[in-house]
C-alpha cells in the first residue's frame, strides 16, 4: 500500500462484504466494533468532513485508498467496484483486511 499520506494507525480484522441497496447501489465492509472504536479515537486528527476517514487497506493482494463513512453504529468501507473484481468478493463474502489510518484525503 504505497501512498504518501503518512499512516497514523494500523488494523487487520475480518468483515462481511454488505449490499446498500440505495438510490445509487453500492458495496461496503462494515467495521468491527472494536476497530471503529480506535478509528473514532482519531476522527478528529484525521477527519476531512462528513467525518470521513482516510485510510489504505489491502483484500489479500488488492490494495487500494478510500475513505471510511462514519455511521452510529461504527464505520462502513466502501468497495469500489474494481476492488471487489479484483479481489473477487460479492454480497455476503467474509474478508480480511488490512486497513491504515492516513493523514490527508483519499
Amino acid at each position: 500500500m504505497s501512498d504518501d499520506a503518512e499512516p497514523l494507525a494500523a488494523f487487520s480484522f475480518d468483515a462481511e462484504v454488505i449490499h446498500w441497496r440505495g438510490p445509487s447501489p453500492y458495496f461496503f465492509a462494515a467495521l468491527p466494533a472494536e476497530v471503529a472504536a480506535e478509528v473514532q479515537r482519531l476522527a478528529r486528527a484525521v477527519s476531512y468532513g462528513w467525518g470521513m476517514i482516510p485510510v489504505a487497506a489491502r483484500i489479500g493482494e488488492v490494495a487500494f485508498t478510500t475513505s471510511l463513512f462514519p455511521k452510529p453504529e461504527g464505520y462502513l468501507m466502501p468497495l469500489k467496484d474494481a476492488v471487489r473484481r479484483a479481489a473477487a468478493v460479492t454480497a455476503g463474502d467474509r474478508i480480511a483486511v488490512e486497513m491504515t489510518v492516513r493523514l490527508g484525503r483519499a
